[in-house]
């Protein structure tokens, strides 16, 4: 049996990286996922590879209109929705003294904003049966990085809102868990996209070596289970060392 059997998913920025990766993870461990992504092309690829336990969705995760249309979908298809991965995000490379305004309020859409409408329609399905939110966030909602501020901006709201959204579930007596999964540096294709910066990446990490996305994943799998069952408002740290320095 697997650890989510019969289990319904809700995978954001699902066409690549963490979202894909654990997308077939759940998949194997016997859920069911509806995968989205704003890339319609890759996406509908990817799914068609996985195979009839999943199905893709079209979605910007920034426009609160395209998130109802998501719960709705899973549900017609495969039942309640039982866990939502907040996924989707993008970078820009920036600091404190030169950033554009309009780049901050872009990775602000989609890092913070997607996760905050993630977290109230999940919370608004979840909230009779229950379930697991995961807030996919990164060791830069926990530290300073100085050439990632608007990031550092998105991923450490993302942190606190985690912690809020699961401390109203518990006075609400919902039962749904919130929590959030901070990776170090890993081998997708935002990180990918710069080779000249891997040799430096490496050595941030004691452990010597970039993450893998099987290897987020397979922490997001353990937060969807029953397995983490007294785990809500919590930070999952998943960086090969990088914060005990």
């Amino acid at each position: 049996m697997g650890q989510l059997d019969g289990k319904v998913a809700i995978v954001t920025g699902a066409a690549k990286g963490f979202g894909l990766a654990t997308t077939k993870a759940f998949v194997n461990e016997g859920a069911k996922v509806v995968m989205t992504d704003v890339d319609d092309k890759e996406g509908q690829k990817q799914a068609a590879e996985i195979g009839d336990k999943v199905i893709f969705i079209k979605q910007d995760v920034s426009k609160e209109e395209e998130w109802p249309q998501v719960f709705e979908k899973a549900e017609h298809t495969f039942g309640p929705v039982d866990v939502l991965l907040n996924n989707a995000g993008i970078l820009i490379f920036d600091n404190a003294e030169t950033f554009k305004l309009d780049d901050f309020h872009k990775i602000l859409s989609v890092d913070l904003d997607g996760v905050v409408l993630g977290q109230k329609y999940g919370i608004q399905h979840m909230k009779k049966h229950g379930g697991s939110i995961i807030n996919l966030c990164s060791i830069a909602g926990l530290i300073g990085i100085p050439n990632l501020f608007s990031y550092n901006a998105g991923k450490g709201a993302v942190r606190l809102i985690t912690k809020s959204a699961a401390l109203y579930c518990c006075e609400k007596k919902y039962p749904i868990r919130i929590n959030s999964v901070h990776p170090g540096y890993a081998h997708t294709p935002m990180v990918d996209a710069y080779p000249e910066m891997r040799q430096s990446l490496e050595a941030l990490h004691p452990m010597g070596r970039l993450g893998s996305a099987d290897e987020i994943a397979n922490m997001c799998v353990f937060l969807a289970s029953d397995k983490s069952s007294f785990s809500t408002g919590s930070e999952f740290v998943t960086d090969g060392g990088y914060t005990a320095q």
